[in-house]
Order: C-alpha cells, then sequence, then structure tokens
C-alpha cells in the first residue's frame, strides 16, 4: 500500500523586544549571559505581582499576521496554560487559546512541483519558558537539574499551520520561507543555534487517496532545517512501519536525538483541553485599533516572495536565482546596492558573482553575510574593473585577496602587478614564442586540426601568467595562425 504523510508545523520565534512579555525584565542572550541575571518577582511567578503586556510585542506580532495575510482580531484574550514543568516558574504559561490575535493566513512556497499556499490556522502570543541544563550523574554523586530564568517570559510568537504539507521538500520551503519574513521583518534574528526559533512538527500518515488524518505524533523543539528532515522522515518510516506490521499509532509527544538520528518517547500527548486554559484574571482584553493595524500595514517592507518576483521580471534573473537573493534582506539589499554602482554591469554577472563567488566563500569560511568584509561599492569598483583591466581569473583572485584582507580592487593589482596585458605588440610576442616553441604542434594544425587553436590559446594565456587580455589574445592567435596557413 503507498501512504502519504501529512505534517503541519508549530512555529515558536522569539520577538527582539528589549525587555520581556509581561515585566520589565531585559531581555539578554540566554547562550552567553550568567544564569538568572535577568529575573523579577513578575517572570519567577512571586506571589501578588501583575502582569503587563508590552506593546512592541503586539505591533510586532500584529507585523508578522500582516506580512502572513491573517485577519487580525481587533479583540483577543490571554489565558493560562497550565501544565507542570521545572522551568515554568509559575506553574502556567500566559498565551492565547480561544481568542487569538490573528488566523486564516497563509505562506506561498516554491517547491519542484510548483507554487502552492500553505494555510496559516493561528498567529498567537505567549511568553517563553526557562531552560535546564541536566547534569548527569558521575562517581561523586547523583544527576541533577539546573534551572536559568533568564528566558522565561521572553515575548514568544507562535505560528500554527494547518496540517497542508506531505513532503519533505514542503516543510523546509515552509520553515525556511517563515523564517526568512521574520528576519525581514526585524523582529525575529533567525538564529536557530541559540533556539530563538523552533520549530515543533505534527506528523501523521494515511493511505494515498484517503481524507481521514492519520493519529499524529508531536518532535518537540527542533531548531535546525537539517533536523526538522530528518526527524519528520524518520517518523514517516516508522509510523508506516508500524502501520504495515498490524500496530497503531500512539499520540504522544517526542523527542528528537540528532546522534542517534532517531525520535524518543517524552510524554503521552494530551488533547488542549488537558492543558486547562483559563482566561487570564491578571490581564484583561488585547483591544487593538484599527488605525494601529493599518499604520503597521503601510510600514511592511517588501518580502521575500514579491521581491524575487521582481528580480526576475526586473532584472532577468532566473527564478532560482532572483529566490537566492531575495531570501535574505542583506543579501538582495548588497545586490541592489551593486548594481546601482555598477551601472554598467549586467544585472546576472553580478548575481551570478554574489551566487557563486562571495555565497562560495561563506560556506568555506563561516562567514555571515552580515560580516562580509566587503562594501557593494568595493565589488562593483572590481566588476567595473573585471575584462577591462584584468581578466575574469584574475578578478576571482583579486576578490578572494579582497575578503581576506580587506583592501580594494586597484590596491591588489597595482602591489601584486595583476594588471591585464591588452597591449597588441606584447600579445603578438607572446603568441610568436609560443608558436615558435611548438613547431609539431603548429604543423598539425596547418595540416587541418584546428582544434589545436585552443590548446595554443592556453599555452599562450599560461605564459603571460594569466593577464593576457582574452579578445586581444584571440585576435592575434588567430591573425598568426592564419599567416602560417596562407604560407
Amino acid at each position: 500500500m503507498e501512504y502519504e504523510a501529512v505534517i503541519g508545523l508549530e512555529v515558536h520565534a522569539e520577538l527582539l523586544t528589549r525587555s520581556k512579555m509581561f515585566c520589565s525584565c531585559p531581555v539578554v542572550d540566554a547562550t552567553q549571559s550568567r544564569p538568572n541575571i535577568a529575573v523579577c518577582p513578575v517572570c519567577s511567578g512571586m506571589p501578588g505581582v501583575l502582569p503587563v503586556i508590552n506593546e512592541q510585542a503586539v505591533g510586532y506580532a500584529i507585523k508578522v499576521a500582516l506580512a502572513l495575510d491573517c485577519q487580525i482580531a481587533t479583540t483577543s484574550i490571554f489565558a493560562r496554560k497550565n501544565y507542570f514543568y521545572p522551568d515554568l516558574p509559575k506553574g502556567y504559561q500566559i498565551s492565547q487559546y480561544e481568542y487569538p490575535l490573528a488566523e486564516y493566513g497563509r505562506l506561498r512556497i516554491r517547491t519542484g512541483q510548483g507554487d502552492r499556499d500553505i494555510h496559516i490556522r493561528r498567529v498567537h502570543m505567549e511568553e517563553d519558558t526557562g531552560k535546564l541544563t541536566h547534569v548527569p550523574a558521575n562517581s561523586n554523586g547523583a544527576a541533577y537539574s539546573l534551572v536559568d530564568l533568564n528566558r522565561a517570559g521572553v515575548s514568544l510568537l507562535e505560528i500554527v499551520s494547518d496540517p497542508d504539507m506531505h513532503t519533505l521538500e514542503e516543510v523546509r520551503a515552509y520553515a525556511q520561507g517563515l523564517r526568512a519574513i521574520l528576519r525581514y521583518l526585524g523582529v525575529n534574528s533567525g538564529d536557530m543555534e541559540k533556539g530563538v526559533i523552533r520549530f515543533e512538527a505534527n506528523v501523521s500518515v494515511r493511505p494515498v487517496g484517503c481524507e481521514t488524518l492519520g493519529t499524529r505524533v508531536e518532535i518537540k523543539n527542533l531548531n535546525s532545517f537539517r533536523a526538522l528532515e530528518r526527524a519528520s522522515a524518520y517518523q514517516i518510516q516508522k509510523q508506516i512501519e508500524i502501520i504495515e506490521a498490524g500496530g497503531s499509532i500512539r499520540q504522544e509527544t517526542l523527542g528528537w536525538d540528532e546522534a542517534k538520528g532517531e525520535t524518543y518517547t517524552q510524554r503521552s500527548k494530551e488533547e488542549a483541553h488537558d492543558y486547562r486554559y483559563f482566561p487570564e484574571p491578571d490581564l484583561p482584553p488585547l483591544v487593538v485599533e484599527q488605525a494601529w493595524i493599518d499604520q503597521i500595514a503601510a510600514s511592511l517592507p517588501e518580502l521575500p516572495e514579491p521581491k524575487a518576483r521582481r528580480f526576475q521580471q526586473q532584472y532577468g534573473l532566473t527564478p532560482a536565482d532572483a529566490a537566492l537573493l531575495a531570501e535574505d534582506k542583506s543579501v538582495a539589499n548588497f545586490f541592489e546596492a551593486v548594481l546601482a554602482a555598477a551601472p554598467l554591469v549586467s544585472a546576472r554577472t553580478v548575481s551570478n558573482w554574489i551566487v557563486g563567488e562571495i555565497f562560495g566563500w561563506i560556506n568555506q569560511t563561516g562567514h555571515s553575510f552580515e560580516t562580509l568584509p566587503l562594501s557593494p561599492e568595493n565589488l562593483a569598483e572590481l566588476l567595473n574593473l573585471s575584462g577591462r583591466d584584468i581578466n575574469l581569473n584574475t578578478a576571482k583572485t583579486v576578490l578572494a585577496e579582497m575578503l581576506s584582507s580587506g583592501q580594494r580592487a586597484p590596491e591588489i593589482i597595482r602591489a601584486r602587478g595583476l594588471g591585464q596585458i591588452s597591449d597588441t605588440d606584447t600579445v603578438a610576442t607572446l603568441v610568436g614564442q609560443v608558436l615558435k616553441a611548438h613547431p609539431d604542434q603548429l604543423a598539425n594544425y596547418v595540416a587541418g586540426k584546428e582544434t589545436l587553436s585552443n590548446w595554443f590559446f592556453g599555452q599562450v594565456m599560461r605564459s603571460a601568467q594569466g593577464q593576457a587580455n582574452p579578445q586581444v589574445l584571440r585576435a592575434e592567435l588567430e591573425r598568426q595562425l592564419n599567416a602560417e596557413k596562407a604560407k
């Protein structure tokens, strides 16, 4: 029997607010800061304290909901989500349940099978939990856990999709597309290694053609695209094997062991009502004026999908290159800044240098585009010189030096003597020397083996240490070879 996967994602994204969701504690980097330095009676759950809603967090949440084409609720309600966990100091999490901030959105994704919409069920606000560090047992004592509440109470946005995805390609495209939007809007850094955006996959399988949803499992806290894909793939295969063997799927919450490449049971999954949601008695309903929503809507930037379409239409880029350049706001801005500084260089040439040379350097060195030691103006200066004062291979050598040293292209070319040889007399001398040094190959060429022309071209370029102007060299080589044939 053939099976189909059915996958929905819950995405938790920390918002880049200065203070936490319901108190004035500063938001600190939980991976770098000393434990428990950003904690107060409110976020540590002391008796008698009152939460206050962070206005900036609400504005950021509205911005994301609008970018996802959601319907914004002018009135939403916070609730207490009651469940016990050691890093949840209040014993409940302030979240939204029955009346979320926004619903019924969509995110368009691009796959090898074409574009399609993934529907967004809801976007709601809540607070993050703290962080546990588990210390294993050793010869000196039993195992124990340490609690850091720096992250407890940080503004968190939960974005829940419908179970619209059926392939791993769709899952990755959705996750990458959502992360790109969050970064474009400036509401989340997208740094998955620091856990500021975390994916939870709801995975089930069913026979192809069946409309009934299978029993799902939830895989928690996946903090990389690779982990998201691998964990989903593992569960899809495991569920198919269980069903084929006559077993049944248990609804449960799972963790993902990256080292073992397998999921493991955390707890049997509860239904939403088992969490015991109650309206938060210390917070009034959140009322958002339509005028504020309209103001935020007017401030939205051009987002990745429409920007990629514009890059195709305006600059003639391929869909793949346009999507790569538009996925990251800093890359897109860099691309257009280079075009502005080098108006005579084609957009496709600029795209090829960024997607090929610069992306390759970033992958090799581990840098990010934000830390790129190269300005758009300096790359434009190099591209203006390429093909005129230096050839393509030399330009690539110069770029590598620019990225490692931070120097400008003219300085490197001058210091290393890399200027292109365009003088016709000099090129004619180089060609004559190569033809004279290879009489057998020249005789074969004259006898009709004309493909040796390319071989001679390479020999002359080698003797010129790659600095001969290709156009001048090709013309002079053709002239001298024709002269040899005419003898």
